[in-house]
């Protein structure tokens, strides 16, 4: 049996915006909601260069990314062609107006994914 976890209502992931949920490993999970009213939710990662999607721009059933304008599917996490590369995307349940996703799915799709660098580290060396 599935078990499913409520992540919020509907009415609060703004219409053509994302809500992120965090998790105790890995990195958050985008939910997002259309135009259509429909929600999907992905892993918050660009598979470009690990821009944060949930920042990026809402368009039909796609997220622009935020960092370099990739497109990215919100039904399967995948680029657009002519890019290439997917990012974990989560089942989501709609039911009584609320969010659910899959705890089975929130444990294990992408904790093994490194985090994104915001640029190259720079260590302090003392005098």
């Amino acid at each position: 049996m599935s078990t499913w976890t409520r992540i919020c209502l509907v009415d609060e992931i703004p219409m053509l915006g994302s809500r992120r949920v965090a998790r105790p490993t890995g990195m958050d999970v985008a939910v997002f909601r259309n135009d259509a009213n429909e929600v999907f939710a992905l892993l918050d990662r660009c598979p470009h260069k690990g821009g944060p999607l949930s920042q990026g721009i809402v368009f039909g059933k796609s997220v622009a990314c935020p960092l370099h304008n990739w497109t990215i599917g919100l039904d399967n996490g995948c680029a657009k062609e002519p890019d290439e590369g997917c990012t974990p995307h989560f089942e989501v349940k709609i039911e009584g107006g609320a969010v659910y996703l899959l705890q089975s799915e929130l444990d294990a799709l992408g904790i093994d994914l490194p985090a994104p660098q915001a640029g190259p580290k720079i260590r302090i060396v003392a005098a």
